[in-house]
């Protein structure tokens, strides 16, 4: 494959590896989407995945850093002794340069960080597929040594975003982020973050969340020593019912952009104005997209993102989307999580 173009000519034959099972989808349903992506296999931790490169033979391997048995790092450097062709391209939630520079010193020519893999999944496919090393945008313009095998060619994916063909700098618009979580502690957490670090900086934050959610949020906030109370009185915090709030952009089943948009562009405008930070922004935490998912309406979840990214682009605000996985409907279909996640800017899993 050396020299070739990525996702053109003859078929390139790929191996998944990674623990998480909604993201084994979403890689494989992107690239299934060119005739010249054939995947071959999946594994779901290091041993399997050397096992399975030493008997497929990939021609590029998709591999997590954080597996079980065996992690992805030395997995890399077993993999180079039974399979040495193939070219590894290293996918990972972690943001450390070392982790980065440690994954160049393996064989592996690129490090592609999955919060920004719904912009970046491809460019760092074709990236690697010529022999050039990817290194994702979030990590800046670092420069990695790498192995001596690794190619000299860097690519520094820039984060842009495209609209309508027009290049927008991610710094002048927020982020809709979503966050997919098998449990409640960890979606607290994150909420916890999300909506502590908006208002420690003096910034407004809004979460449209579940009654159970806002008790476990509210108790998180206060023992991380912010005044909610007081947050709560100047406005710069503003709790909604989830359900309550839906209902008011609900009509016979169809989610209405005109009733959507009033109802939180109101709630946006409300917050934004006591937001005192340096640069004055509100944090928008929603479940209203997940609770359209669990009440059997996915084309309603996929209009909520829509219009949650319209909402971005009109006012100065960051948003996180999150769904809890194990709410006891089931699993999410694979093509209604390829389509939550094509809608944001990053995605991640806890």
């Amino acid at each position: 494959m050396q020299g070739a173009t990525a996702l053109e000519g003859s078929t390139v034959r790929v191996l998944v590896v990674d623990d998480f099972e909604p993201w084994r989808r979403f890689t494989c349903l992107t690239l299934q989407k060119h005739p010249e992506m054939q995947i071959i296999g999946e594994a779901t931790d290091g041993l399997e995945a050397v096992q399975k490169a030493e008997l497929l033979q990939p021609d590029l391997i998709l591999l997590d850093i954080g597996l079980p048995s065996l992690n992805g790092l030395e997995a890399a450097r077993r993999i180079n002794g039974v399979s040495p062709k193939s070219k590894i391209l290293f996918v990972s939630q972690d943001l450390s340069l070392d982790i980065a520079e440690a994954a160049f010193h393996t064989t592996a020519v690129g490090y592609l960080v999955k919060s920004g893999a719904a912009r970046e999944l491809l460019p760092a496919v074709r990236a690697v597929l010529q022999g050039k090393q990817f290194v994702s945008g979030s990590l800046g313009a670092h420069s990695f040594g790498g192995s001596t095998h690794a190619p000299t060619d860097q690519h520094h994916h820039r984060n842009n975003i495209v609209e309508n063909s027009h290049p927008v700098k991610v710094a002048t618009i927020g982020h809709h982020k979503a966050g997919f979580y098998f449990d409640e502690r960890s979606l607290l957490d994150d909420i916890t973050q999300f909506i502590g670090a908006s208002l420690k900086v003096g910034n407004s934050a809004i979460a449209v969340a579940t009654k159970s959610h806002h008790e476990g949020l509210l108790r998180k906030l206060q023992a991380s020593g912010l005044d909610i109370g007081a947050a709560v009185e100047q406005d710069r915090f503003i709790a909604c019912d989830a359900a309550e709030t839906m209902s008011m952009s609900i009509h016979e089943g169809i989610l209405d952009a005109v009733r959507f948009m009033s109802c939180f562009g109101d709630l946006v405008r409300k917050a934004a104005k006591n937001a005192t930070g340096e640069r004055p922004r509100v944090a928008v935490y929603g479940e209203g997209a997940y609770l359209l998912w669990i009440q059997g309406n996915p084309s309603a979840t996929i209009t909520d993102e829509k219009l949650c990214n319209r909402l971005v682009e009109t006012y100065d605000v960051d948003m996180l989307c999150g769904y809890l996985l194990e709410n006891g409907q089931g699993a999410m279909d694979d093509n209604l999580f390829h389509q939550i996640c094509a809608e944001h800017s990053s995605f991640y899993s806890r």
